[in-house]
């Protein structure tokens, strides 16, 4: 990242070369980006590894990217984010295009929101934000945990969520770290804890979709990340899934019932089972050593039931399953999914959540209470208001 921008300051300043903001229109694959703009598909395709050719597969529709060309037109640097971690660069040295994977460089901000229900909470958060995102993750987050056709006319809305931004503008999907929403004047709450699980302020958690633990008493070696420095392969790759460290041998269970789609072997993934699951769900279970007899395509398995077993294919530097959980063909984390404990949080646990908590009701309340001067300023100046914890007060950023 920081070799792009030196580079740019040198051409910018020297050469005139321009950059450019583009979004990644709907339907387009990276092989066509490639060809539209002229890009060498040998050097940026055809000689790329296994790992970098999935990379490829991840760019989505919309995403906004940036070009930086020469005064000539032609391109000296491609960025295109992948995830709110890592990004492909494309650059240029003398005659010849290379890729790689480089992190990102963002700015995360605490926003908040604030509102009385006029229709429904997924109308009346579109209506104000213009964000189908933040529909999303207050959807999420309380799932099938309230009725809300028992809302009022006048019912407050309150969410308080963590937002990147890359460039100056935000990106990626925000993570949604507390919110309250009244159900005919009656408060419900719900907060994201330290485990990243969502709890309701009686310390019980919410989740509309879990998973069963897919190896039995094993530790976790390595956890989900979209920007980790791989130990082999010695440069910035997304590890997209959770590492369970067991022996040879131990067996690997469904996570949830479902058909399976693949079981074979897969490249680096070494032997390979995925798993369709409801609502466009689907687990991957990689490096295994064996399947067990029967589980081939088509086979319908149950939620614990043993499908193969812990090995080293692939590309492994010891025997561990490598758990993937994809929803319509996009990695998402597996420990917001995965059960990992059917245990209420202890006593320990249970103060520093409190804590937790009581922090966040003090913010909600005061959201509350400047609400009309929040939402008047905020239709007046039509500025995106966000509500900083740490500086306790509600600012702008037009």
């Amino acid at each position: 990242m920081l070799r792009f921008f030196l580079l740019l300051l040198t051409l910018t300043s020297l050469y005139s070369a321009q950059i450019e903001g583009f979004r990644w229109e709907n339907g387009v694959t990276y092989s066509d980006f490639l060809e539209k703009n002229n890009l060498p598909r040998k050097y940026l395709l055809d000689e790329l590894d296994v790992d970098d050719r999935r990379l490829v597969e991840e760019i989505k529709a919309g995403v906004n990217c940036n070009y930086l060309r020469d005064n000539d037109g032609s391109i000296l640097q491609v960025l295109i984010p992948l995830n709110d971690e890592l990004q492909i660069h494309i650059y240029k040295e003398e005659n010849y295009y290379s890729f790689e994977a480089i992190p990102i460089e963002s700015e995360v901000r605490i926003e908040a929101l604030s509102l009385k229900v006029q229709t429904n909470p997924s109308v009346d958060i579109k209506r104000e934000t213009g964000s189908i995102n933040l529909v999303t993750i207050f959807s999420t987050a309380f799932g099938t945990s309230l009725d809300f056709t028992s809302l009022r006319k006048g019912d407050n809305l309150v969410m308080i969520y963590e937002q990147k931004y890359r460039l100056g503008k935000p990106f990626s999907m925000p993570t949604l770290l507390a919110a309250m929403i009244e159900v005919n004047k009656r408060p419900h709450y719900i907060y994201l804890n330290k485990d990243d699980r969502y709890y309701d302020e009686k310390g019980t958690q919410v989740e509309s979709f879990l998973l069963a633990r897919p190896v039995k008493n094993a530790r976790i070696s390595s956890r989900f990340t979209k920007r980790r420095f791989h130990p082999i392969l010695k440069r910035w790759k997304a590890h997209l899934g959770m590492d369970y460290a067991a022996r040879r041998g131990t067996p690997v269970v469904a996570a949830a019932s479902g058909t399976v789609t693949y079981a074979s072997r897969m490249g680096s993934y070494g032997n390979l089972i995925k798993i369709r699951h409801k609502d466009s769900y689907e687990t991957r279970y990689a490096h295994l050593k064996s399947f067990r007899r029967g589980i081939k395509r088509g086979k319908r398995v149950s939620k614990g039931q043993t499908i193969g077993y812990v090995g080293t294919t692939g590309r492994s530097t010891g025997p561990h399953l490598h758990f993937e959980l994809r929803k319509k063909g996009r990695a998402i984390n597996p420990a917001k999914r995965v059960q990992l404990t059917t245990k209420k949080l202890n006593k320990k646990e249970k103060k520093a959540f409190d804590i937790l908590t009581s922090g966040y009701n003090n913010k909600i309340e005061f959201l509350l209470k400047n609400e009309t001067e929040f939402v008047k300023k905020r239709v007046e100046e039509k500025s995106c208001y966000f509500y900083n914890p740490k500086e306790e007060s509600v600012r702008t950023d037009g």
